[in-house]
């Protein structure tokens, strides 16, 4: 009798393809789109999104405007290009450095002793206590807006301070779950059995196995903290009034939507696509990791 050659399945027929790279790509072409027009925006828009001109208030969409005027006859198209430098770079710090201190005291509670963990989890219960977007905008208005520092515009380091005073928290509990599971390990055992010091095995083992969740929880949180940015500046806080910001830009034209709808659409769908973007990237970077 004849035998029968085993049909190899798509399984064992090479490397299981990692899951994710769609949306990692799809996220990253629509960040990157926003990216490239930051940087290229003198090149891509008419020039000074604070220029006004009166004689030409409230303009339709035209090939001289793209998005038309606001109201003092300011270019809609340039003032949303220049936006994405100030949303964006908030949105980056306000999530980057409550992430570094946070992974930091994560660290130090876990590895700290019983004493370490047991204070700065309950600091960590009294800030998730208060009312937090209270406490944010009160925070933001008590710094003011300031002049600006280094590359900080007007208003923008109080809203990154306020993002670190409340966000840090979130970043050592997540971190701080990870580490211990990870630090229950077989792996981590047997390294810390075999002699290797404390500070070789937290970074060498425990950090890079423990870190991924916190990488996803960035990036999405940067659509979050744009989203904030937008609604501090659209409550009149935080980001001055005339800055080129998505939020002010809906503020300042909420009583024209009947007539001049998309001077309200425009930034809103900008703040909407770009969170997309990230939240895509966040999303296949967490199927990378659990694939």
């Amino acid at each position: 009798m004849e035998s029968v050659e085993p049909v190899q399945t798509s399984d064992t027929a090479g490397p299981k393809r990692r899951q994710g790279g769609g949306k990692l790509l799809c996220g990253g072409i629509v960040v990157g789109v926003f990216v490239l027009a930051a940087v290229f925006a003198p090149l891509i828009t008419t020039g000074d999104p604070a220029a006004q001109d009166l004689l030409n208030r409230l303009a339709p969409p035209s090939s001289q405007h793209l998005l038309g005027t606001d109201q003092l006859g300011r270019d809609v198209w340039t003032r949303l290009i220049y936006a994405i430098r100030i949303d964006l770079r908030i949105g980056v710090l306000g999530a980057v450095i409550p992430a570094l201190i946070g992974s930091v005291i994560a660290v130090i509670a876990s590895f700290g002793g019983r004493v370490a963990d047991t204070v700065i989890m309950r600091i960590c219960d009294v800030v998730v206590s208060f009312p937090l977007l209270v406490f944010f905008i009160a925070l933001v208005g008590m710094l003011g807006p300031g002049d600006g520092w280094l590359f900080l515009g007007p208003g923008e380091l109080p809203i990154i301070i306020g993002f670190t005073a409340i966000s840090w928290v979130v970043y050592s509990r997540l971190l701080r779950t990870e580490i211990r599971r990870v630090r229950d390990t077989d792996y981590v055992r047997a390294a810390v059995t075999g002699g290797l010091p404390r500070r070789r095995v937290v970074l060498n083992h425990v950090l890079p196995n423990a870190i991924g969740q916190t990488i996803v929880y960035v990036v999405v949180d940067i659509g979050l903290a744009i989203v904030a940015i937008a609604t501090l500046s659209f409550l009149g806080v935080g980001i001055p009034v005339n800055t080129p910001e998505w939020g002010a830009m809906i503020n300042s034209s909420r009583g024209l939507i009947q007539t001049n709808w998309w001077l309200m659409a425009a930034p809103g769908v900008a703040i909407a696509t770009l969170a997309m973007g990230l939240a895509l990237i966040g999303d296949g970077i967490d199927d990378r990791i659990k694939s």
